[in-house]
């Protein structure tokens, strides 16, 4: 389904009421209030993007939702009127600051992921590359987090490449992995002879890097239940050599 309705931002654009809205608020001239059904959000937010990226602004559109769920079913309905990877969901924390608690894993390197690719988009990647629209609820956008985070520089392995396996386990170490026996949970790592298993946030499971010397001879998915490797891990576009990204 995705970018299935992209013809549907041409006819949006023509028409009266919407694009003078969207022209407006290109050129921030005025703050405008739009009011109809909640289900024209998308459409709306979807045409003031497109209008952005044909004028070559190159700014995301930062789309603000009452609660995380709210912006994940935003995000969804825009990944079928834009490029479904250009659409992204920024989470909030699932704590307050006043408590003792840490986020989950998988919350941090998602937020990670989104600032690193607002600041620093690869072109290589459609996984990483530029953004059209960061759908965020309200918690999200008023969370303080210091200055920098986007200029953290994942660690990323490519097959065929060569790295030195001791270099990336102190990297993986300082951006905060955790080193166990048998990798289980999001932010660690495990070193077995020439093998590296690790379970990146961003990730549903775990993945294997297979060494030849220093030579990355294959990354692969494992099952956290039994160890056992799984299929071959495909990260990126399609003809992109196989990699992972940790942040």
């Amino acid at each position: 389904m995705s970018g299935s309705l992209t013809g549907i931002l041409d006819a949006l654009l023509e028409e009266g009421g919407l694009a003078d809205a969207v022209e407006a608020a290109k050129n921030r001239t005025t703050e405008l209030a739009l009011t109809g059904p909640a289900v024209a959000a998308p459409y709306a937010i979807a045409a003031l993007a497109a209008a952005q990226s044909r004028n070559g602004a190159g700014k995301a559109v930062l789309a603000v939702t009452a609660t995380g769920r709210e912006a994940d079913d935003l995000a969804a309905a825009l990944g079928d009127l834009l490029p479904a990877d250009e659409v992204v969901s920024y989470p909030a924390w699932e704590t307050l600051p006043h408590e003792r608690l840490s986020p989950r894993a998988d919350t941090i390197g998602r937020r990670l992921a989104v600032l690193r690719r607002l600041k620093h988009p690869s072109a290589d990647d459609a996984t990483t590359g530029p953004i059209k629209v960061v759908c965020a609820p309200i918690r999200s956008v008023l969370q303080p987090q210091p200055a920098g985070l986007a200029d953290l520089v994942p660690v990323q392995l490519h097959q065929g490449d060569d790295a030195d396996l001791d270099d990336i386990v102190e990297k993986l170490a300082d951006i905060a992995y955790a080193r166990v026996e048998l990798v289980g949970k999001r932010g660690e790592f495990a070193v077995r002879g020439g093998i590296l298993d690790v379970f990146p946030p961003t990730e549903e499971h775990p993945i294997r890097v297979e060494f030849w010397g220093d030579e990355i001879e294959e990354i692969r998915y494992f099952a956290v239940a039994d160890q056992r490797s799984l299929e071959v891990a495909t990260h990126g576009g399609c003809g992109r050599r196989r990699a992972v990204s940790c942040c």
